[in-house]
């Protein structure tokens, strides 16, 4: 459930990078925090990455190392200029007490920061992740407290995040729970095929449509249409003769590389006697 509100968009190293903290936790902790960032549009957050904050706390108390996370920050910007704090992390199903405090820390250095909670005790039996955003409630003039409501979370991730993700997915069937890299043949075969799969999955909807067993939908038509205009024209004589090309140089860079190792390996041999 979700209230009007931005949307935020997790990237998957985010993930990683929470749970990871969560494993190398201190002994005894029971959970840990930290800061997370991103870019801020008008109706989107973006999470690109977070780091962990050093805390403590008891059923009184919490305490948090402000100076850690500004060093930290400061470190960040140097690398990662555009990346801005856009609110905080915590492992764990509920938000405590001790969330709004720090959730008031935030607040200085965010502008309506996000709160961002992670299941990683899998209570629901599954990693549940939740985004709330804070809104202050009560009479003018009393007392006044904090009410987090929830926002609509999306997992987005960039092409190059998409082969870490695949190779996660496929270490799921391994009994060791791991799994190697393939090789750059292996990756374009397997790219060939989902390729050739979602082609199959165009041709009979389109199938379909001509023949009236499903509806036609305009949305469709035009991310179709779009798709069929950003393919270049070209004849089929030259594109053999541009894909053989490109195999022959890469054949070439393959032979001097390895002819290079070699080389390498037979000079420190040399080296060595």
């Amino acid at each position: 459930m979700s209230v009007h509100g931005p949307m935020v968009k997790i990237h998957p190293v985010v993930l990683a990078s929470i749970t990871d903290a969560y494993e190398r936790r201190n002994e005894g902790a029971s959970r840990v925090i930290g800061t997370l960032l991103g870019t801020i549009d008008k109706q989107t957050v973006e999470v690109t990455n977070c780091f962990s904050v050093p805390h403590n706390e008891s059923e009184d108390e919490v305490a948090v190392d402000m100076e850690f996370a500004k060093n930290m920050y400061e470190l960040h910007k140097k690398v990662s200029p555009s990346e801005v704090i856009i609110g905080w992390y915590a492992t764990g199903y509920d938000i405590t007490e001790h969330s709004v405090l720090i959730h008031e820390y935030y607040s200085r250095e965010a502008q309506n920061p996000i709160h961002l909670t992670v299941d990683t005790a899998l209570q629901s039996g599954k990693m549940n992740i939740r985004a709330y955003v804070s809104a202050q409630m009560g009479v003018p003039g009393k007392t006044v407290g904090v009410m987090f409501t929830p926002l609509t979370v999306k997992y987005i991730y960039y092409d190059t995040e998409r082969i870490g993700i695949d190779l996660l997915q496929r270490t799921r069937a391994s009994p060791s729970r791991t799994d190697g890299l393939t090789s750059d043949l292996c990756q374009v075969g397997g790219a060939a095929g989902r390729t050739q799969e979602m082609l199959s999955t165009v041709l009979a909807y389109i199938e379909d449509v001509l023949s009236g067993k499903a509806s036609a939908d305009n949305s469709v038509g035009r991310f179709l249409m779009d798709l069929v205009n950003k393919v270049p024209k070209i004849p089929v004589e030259d594109f053999e003769t541009m894909l053989n090309s490109n195999i022959n140089d890469l054949l070439m860079v393959t032979y001097l590389s390895n002819l290079t190792q070699a080389q390498i390996a037979l000079n420190e041999k040399l080296v060595i006697m």
